[in-house]
């Protein structure tokens, strides 16, 4: 339709479906003779919709024949949300196709509705609209209710939303910064909308924070003036790289995999999930402390190999995350001793893939599992006796032959330093907790001398007598004759498993007091 411009001693507007309509119009609308009015067609269009249309094509100069058009028309992928599916993406699809005779782009990806932390639609109304830029430099509760004043909303209005904005935000939205609150974004794309929870967002900003401290520690472990270059396929077979080198190896490749994987699959939450798990649990939680003692007593063999998989895995791990956060891992990127400099940035160099991370080994990655869950089961007891850092333990492992026992033992011992004891080659003594790790192994913890015995009888005595209150009431709410037909079937499900589990518990509990009693 076109829209022409009235020009009197200013620029105005006026919309018609004809010159002389629109002449008729500014005259009454202005209350000046036509006469005195001159019209400009504008160049533009008005429906919105109908000029993004054409944008695929447009933009390359069309209707002439150009260069860029010939190379870019058309597209590959085109990225949009769903509510407005009808009006832009088709029409993209009709022009396309009838002016160019080809469609505009082979795949649509749409993304979900941006919605708050409950699930509302964001509103003015509401205080509940979050902008970007709020979340990547912070701001106050304060500024927050100052933006409603530009808001133009009804005085009622405004009230309504201070106080939503207080009850979301009592302290403001922290500090989080583009890559995190883009980590978030790509990690929370689930389903038509998205819940945009703020603490969340927070959380990887604090992810941030581990990975810039994570890779900024293990640098320490780089002689100066020294460079090094990623595992390739033959120095990953080397024999002198320990189970556990190749073990983070491994978790590499399988991120490597599953991150490639998701991409492909536009499945970004898969993607961001395994870069967030490889950072946070392989390589900080054990790969990182499993190197303190290597550095601190290993061979000069040892030393090397770990270093060069140490390099590996942070080299490759920050080229896997680099779409998700591209700033704070470009900055890490230019810190690391690279004996390949042909790549300037982190964004221009090649992504990892499968065939440069051939190393996945399901058989270690299962010894190691088994072996950590011993570790966390020395850990959570150790907690529950209050046990100090200074306090080291020893540990006896029981393994069926049928395992690879040798192969676990030599595991553990790599990794006792995580659970802050010692592995034991003698036969278990009296005054050993005992650790169930699954029916075919068990850790005999050695605790006497380490804790008061009858203090702790005491303490699990008052939790037994507790858990025997519960089962009391449990079964004789059971027995009632009404039971079965006037509880509801979750409710009585509920109460059978809760029953299931006290009466587990006084078992360990008994058990565990027994062994007391021996120390």
């Amino acid at each position: 339709m076109p829209k022409p411009t009235v020009t009197k001693d200013q620029e105005l507007w006026v919309s018609a479906h004809s010159e002389e309509e629109a002449l008729t119009k500014a005259a009454a609308k202005f209350n000046v003779p036509a006469a005195d009015i001159q019209l400009a067609r504008d160049e533009d269009v008005l429906d919105t919709w109908f000029s993004s249309g054409l944008f695929t094509f447009s933009i390359f100069g069309w209707p002439d024949q150009t260069e860029d058009l010939e190379a870019f028309y058309p597209g590959s992928l085109l990225e949009t949300g769903h509510d407005i599916l009808f009006f832009w993406v088709a029409r993209m699809v009709f022009f396309g196709q009838r002016l160019m005779g080809k469609l505009p782009f082979k795949e649509i990806y749409l993304h979900p509705m941006v919605r708050d932390a409950h699930g509302r639609k964001m509103s003015k109304s509401l205080g509940n609209v979050i902008d970007p830029v709020d979340v990547v430099r912070g701001v106050t509760l304060e500024q927050l209710h100052e933006q409603l004043a530009d808001a133009n909303l009804d005085p009622k209005e405004v009230d309504k939303a201070k106080q939503g904005q207080k009850q979301d935000y009592p302290n403001g939205i922290p500090e989080c910064g583009t890559d995190a609150l883009r980590f978030a974004l790509c990690a929370m794309t689930q389903g038509r909308d998205l819940n945009l929870d703020i603490l969340r967002v927070q959380g990887y900003r604090f992810f941030c924070n581990k990975l810039w401290n994570a890779t900024k520690f293990a640098l320490l472990y780089f002689p100066k003036d020294t460079v090094y270059e990623v595992h390739t396929v033959a120095s990953a077979q080397s024999p002198d790289l320990s189970p556990m080198d190749r073990w983070m190896l491994s978790r590499l490749s399988l991120a490597v995999d599953r991150v490639n994987g998701g991409f492909a699959a536009y499945d970004f939450p898969a993607a961001t999930t395994h870069c967030y798990n490889l950072w946070l649990y392989d390589l900080c939680d054990v790969y990182l402390e499993y190197l303190k003692p290597v550095f601190a007593s290993g061979t000069e063999a040892q030393q090397a190999a770990a270093r060069r998989t140490l390099y590996t895995t942070l080299e490759l791990g920050l080229k896997l995350l680099s779409p998700f956060m591209p700033f704070v891992t470009e900055e890490l990127y230019q810190r690391l001793p690279r004996k390949d400099t042909s790549c300037p940035s982190i964004c221009v160099a090649p992504y990892p893939t499968n065939a440069d991370t051939p190393w996945r080994s399901e058989d270690l990655e299962s010894d190691v599992d088994t072996v950590l869950k011993m570790v966390h089961l020395i850990r959570s007891t150790r907690s529950e006796y209050n046990l100090t850092n200074k306090q080291k333990t020893t540990a006896h492992l029981i393994i069926a032959q049928d395992l690879k026992v040798e192969a676990l033992r030599n595991l553990f011992r790599s990794l006792q330093s995580l659970a802050n004891s010692e592995l034991s080659d003698e036969q278990p003594s009296i005054g050993c907790s005992i650790l169930t790790v699954s029916d075919k192994i068990e850790v005999h913890l050695v605790l006497k001398g380490l804790i008061d015995p009858q203090k702790e009888i005491a303490k699990l005595e008052k939790k037994k007598e507790s858990l025997s209150q519960t089962i009391a009431k449990l079964q004789q709410a059971m027995a009632a004759d009404d039971y079965t037909s006037k509880v509801p079937a979750e409710v009585q499900k509920t109460n059978t498993e809760k029953l299931a589990q006290s009466q587990g518990e006084i078992e360990r509990l008994q058990a565990a007091m027994e062994t007391l009693k021996l120390m």
